[in-house]
């Protein structure tokens, strides 16, 4: 696929995936339509030969089995997260205030509360009846306003300063013509308001993906961080053969609030399922760590460009761009889980594939984030690279990236799955 066609899939891709729910149900529809099984938690395990997935909520796992696996054949793992900064749909969710219905609702994650302001949102995410959890997702039907400048003369001065709990409360109808948010989504799923007994919501900038600049190099777009990540995971996954080791896609959700959930990289999902696999496959205790020492992960999140006008914010020696190629993240403190061999499994990969990387590394002012890195290589004791895409105006609901990135980022992915199980 070339760099093109991949961005034109990633912004379909992004424009099915509102919620982490939604991103988790056209990840299930792909791999269905690639011909993988659906595996229930629930029921027997299932280690035949081929694809296999299982949903948690708003996270999946995918595996390809080889032909002729058996109890000491280890893992090759990407790792990824499905939500993004956003705001969330608190309970009691209808709020009037001078003549406007507005919707409450909670900051979940770290967003740019800025870039929320006087865009179109949608809302979506999952309703919960009685025994059934529904997907919804609107149009666009709510915005923040911004206070005009004349209100406040001297915001370009001394900057916006939002209050989180006053300031960030979106409109949604005039207040003697609006109705229950409940109502109104309810209707959108099938089912009656009171019928609905919980629910996951949040709102999504409705704005679609778009590719700009001159010769086309930008892709702008909600979610990237990290449905590039995912997107790609994905597409390597589907692309590869059989290979000598266990194929494996964790895209986990929660990550933006620091994974602690059953759905989450802290969580006990990746390690029960690689349990289930190495069971399934005749292995015991000791096989399976045997199989777990000879195998690597990529955690794979969106990694930050020299940004033109802060340069100052930036390593003065690592400077990665747009359309520069993928990231090696590296941090000495552990934020990110890359050590030499894991470097070198990565340099490997992108040679092999034929693609450019990047370092990147924080200015000593200015530290760096983590991500489910240092989580997996904790919780399962496998050798953990952090790698990704370089962005800028990340957590913005508007981020941008170079259109090369994510098809060199997916190609690198697949000489990945590739290597030999000794590499």
């Amino acid at each position: 696929m070339s760099a093109n066609d991949h961005v034109r899939d990633l912004v379909d891709f992004v424009g099915a995936s509102p919620s982490s729910y939604h991103a988790t149900a056209e990840i299930a529809r792909r791999l269905a339509d690639a011909g993988y099984v659906r595996q229930a938690e629930t029921e027997a395990w299932n280690s035949s030969a081929g694809g296999h997935f299982l949903i948690r909520d708003g996270a999946v796992i995918a595996w390809m089995i080889p032909e002729d696996a058996g109890a000491l054949t280890p893992f090759r793992m990407i790792g990824s997260h499905t939500d993004s900064p956003a705001f969330k749909l608190k309970p009691n969710p209808d709020l009037k205030t001078a003549g406007y219905s507005q919707l409450g609702v909670e900051i979940y994650g770290g967003p740019l509360l800025n870039s929320w302001l006087d865009r179109e949102l949608g809302i979506a995410g999952c309703l919960v009846t009685d025994g059934d959890v529904r997907l919804v997702r609107t149009e666009a039907i709510a915005r923040i306003p911004q206070l005009a400048l004349h209100l406040d003369r001297s915001v370009n001065d001394d900057g916006l300063k939002l209050d989180r709990q006053r300031h960030t409360a979106p409109i949604w109808a005039i207040h003697d013509q609006g109705c229950r948010i409940l109502d109104h989504l309810g209707e959108l799923a099938g089912c009656p308001a009171d019928d609905i007994l919980g629910f996951d919501l949040v709102l999504f900038d409705t704005a679609p993906p778009v590719i700009f600049g001159s010769d086309s190099q930008f892709l702008a777009s909600g979610r990237l961080d990290n449905l590039v990540s995912v997107h790609a995971g994905l597409t390597a996954l589907i692309n590869t053969g059989d290979g000598q080791a266990v194929a494996l896609l964790a895209a986990f959700d929660h990550e933006e609030i620091g994974s602690e959930s059953r759905s989450g990289a802290s969580g006990p999902l990746l390690a029960e399922v690689v349990e289930r696999i190495s069971r399934r496959l005749g292995a015991d205790d000791d096989q399976r760590h045997r199989a777990l020492a000879a195998s690597a992960c990529l955690s794979a999140d969106g990694g930050h460009a020299v940004h033109p006008n802060y340069p100052e914010k930036h390593d003065p020696a690592n400077q990665p761009v747009l359309n520069g190629g993928p990231l090696l993240k590296i941090n000495s403190n552990q934020r990110y889980a890359t050590d030499a061999t894991g470097a070198a499994l990565w340099r490997q990969a992108c040679r092999r594939a034929g693609v450019t990387m990047q370092n990147f590394v924080s200015n000593n002012t200015v530290p760096c984030g983590s991500t489910i890195g240092p989580l997996t290589a904790t919780r399962l004791g496998i050798r953990t690279i952090d790698v990704g895409v370089p962005l800028l105006s990340m957590h913005s609901a508007r981020e941008l990236c170079g259109v090369e990135d994510p098809s060199s980022l997916a190609s690198a992915m697949d000489a990945f799955f590739a290597l030999d199980a000794t590499s």
